[in-house]
């Protein structure tokens, strides 16, 4: 059998929240619970949301808590030639193309928007860019290729039609930044990521990345989304939004583990840990037992 092996990939535009410590608590539960690796991986590849000194803030939150990973930090902002290697294949075999439309000028052209908010790309310059190249965007399969269905060990059986529902999504933009979408892929690829346990925001972006990872012939892990932290008017905790580090500690774990529908208890961080690590074979089950199947 396989190791586990879990990881836990911040964007370093701010400390950590107290979602961000149940994410980060979830995936090493899992991980710790298989008897496999938790990894940390820094996702800074978007220039303009980094905030200088976040990452070494992140790691020193994530120490005080316990929570160490096993391995090297990896840092996206280091591994450029990787991305590029995978979009140099894309472009290869024609499923990524250079695109030079602005969000302005799709809005000006009527474009729709996808169930998760998002303008739904059209395609427009699928035939070649019609201007300066603004971006690269993956060539979304047309037809029933395009329907992902995949299966979440929390939510159950999901699909997307991502040509419906997103369209053709970028890679990389013009300034050099490269997408999310993309680097999460390949990076989980070169870990060796086995079991990705992330919170429920991010299971919109799942059916692209499975189709990433059927163009670049790369696995695709097992994937389990948390629960959300919200605030008194119903609001994901976000730093966007303005959420508030935690103070790093006992109390911060066990509200974490409580936010996961775990009973943890102990004084210290190392018997928070150990409470929580006994309840998560049952947690997971639970889930997954009511977790919706297709007849």
């Amino acid at each position: 059998m396989s190791t586990c092996i879990g990881r836990f990939a911040p964007s370093p535009s701010g400390p950590l929240h107290a979602g961000s410590l149940a994410a980060a608590l979830g995936s090493w539960l899992d991980a710790r619970a298989q008897g496999g690796h938790w990894l940390v991986r820094i996702e800074d590849v978007d220039s303009q949301r980094s905030v200088p000194g976040a990452a070494r803030q992140i790691l020193s939150q994530l120490a005080d808590c316990g929570l160490h990973p096993q391995g090297e930090i990896w840092l996206q902002s280091r591994r450029g030639e990787a991305y590029e290697q995978a979009l140099q294949r894309l472009l290869l075999q024609r499923d990524a193309y250079a695109c030079s439309c602005s969000r302005r000028e799709l809005r000006l052209r009527g474009a729709r928007r996808g169930p998760g908010g998002e303008l739904v790309y059209p395609g427009s310059c699928r035939g070649g860019p019609r201007g300066p190249v603004r971006a690269w965007r993956l060539r979304v399969p047309d037809g029933e290729a395009a329907h992902v269905r995949w299966y979440c060990e929390r939510l159950g059986e999901q699909s997307q039609r991502v040509d419906l529902e997103v369209g053709d999504f970028v890679l990389r933009r013009a300034d050099g930044d490269w997408a999310y979408q993309l680097a999460v892929v390949v990076d989980d690829a070169a870990q060796q990521v086995s079991d990705v346990v992330r919170g429920e925001d991010l299971a919109e972006s799942t059916p692209r990345q499975i189709l990433l990872q059927r163009a670049l012939g790369l696995p695709t892990p097992r994937y389990l989304h948390l629960p959300l932290l919200r605030d008194a008017q119903g609001r994901k905790l976000s730093k966007s939004e303005g959420a508030a580090a935690f103070v790093p500690g006992a109390r911060a774990l066990c509200d974490a583990a409580r936010a996961l529908g775990l009973q943890a208890s102990g004084q210290t961080v190392s018997e928070v840990l150990e409470s929580a690590l006994a309840q998560w074979p049952q947690r997971r089950r639970s889930w997954s037992d009511a977790a919706p199947r297709r007849a």
